[in-house]
């Protein structure tokens, strides 16, 4: 048999030549759309880690804003209990006075009266700070303590009839309860 070389004509070689530039061609193109997909990402990527930084950055801001709130608050209600603390000793320092010129004081009419003045300056000094002394007519288990009870026909239904220690409230908070004995 005879061998028969496969020899390529060059029209043959041509298409060969042709598919495998064509091939080159389609890797290259498929390259570079494969790098610019890849350089795109990359953008987005940047992009987004900005974005993140700049979360994370005012993040930061807010927890110090936040914190510095928390402080100055602290400090505000701090300053705001010494000032309310000393206003109220400044109201009742007159009573004090009032007390100490009573006990010097040899004279009984005039221990009387500085004790009389005393009082009338104490009543006063509660009212500067919108304390009230609870009213003691009808008994009222918010504003009351009952201590004792009497069993009194002439008396009408939870009356009142003697008061141990006077109550006081400053608006709705019963800062002492009134103590009484109640009839009925």
């Amino acid at each position: 048999m005879e061998e028969i070389k496969a020899t390529a004509t060059p029209e043959e070689n041509e298409t060969v030549e042709v598919k495998d530039a064509k091939a080159e061609k389609a890797e290259k193109k498929k390259s570079k759309k494969l790098e610019a997909e890849v350089a795109e990402l990359q953008k987005q990527l940047t992009a987004k880690e900005e974005e993140l930084q700049a979360c994370e950055d005012k993040y930061l801001r807010m927890m110090a804003e936040y914190d510095n709130f928390r402080k100055r608050s602290a400090k505000e209600k701090e300053s705001v209990y010494a000032d309310a603390y000393a206003d109220c000793i400044a109201n009742i320092l007159p009573i004090l006075d009032n007390l100490d010129r009573a006990s010097k004081s040899e004279n009984f009419e005039g221990v009387k009266k500085g004790l009389e003045m005393t009082v009338k300056a104490f009543d006063d000094a509660l009212s500067k700070m919108g304390i009230a002394e609870i009213e003691t007519k009808i008994f009222d288990p918010n504003l009351h303590n009952a201590v004792m009870h009497v069993d009194d026909e002439t008396l009408g239904e939870s009356e009142i009839v003697e008061v141990f220690q006077k109550g006081y409230a400053k608006g709705d908070k019963v800062i002492r309860y009134a103590m009484v004995k109640v009839a009925n």
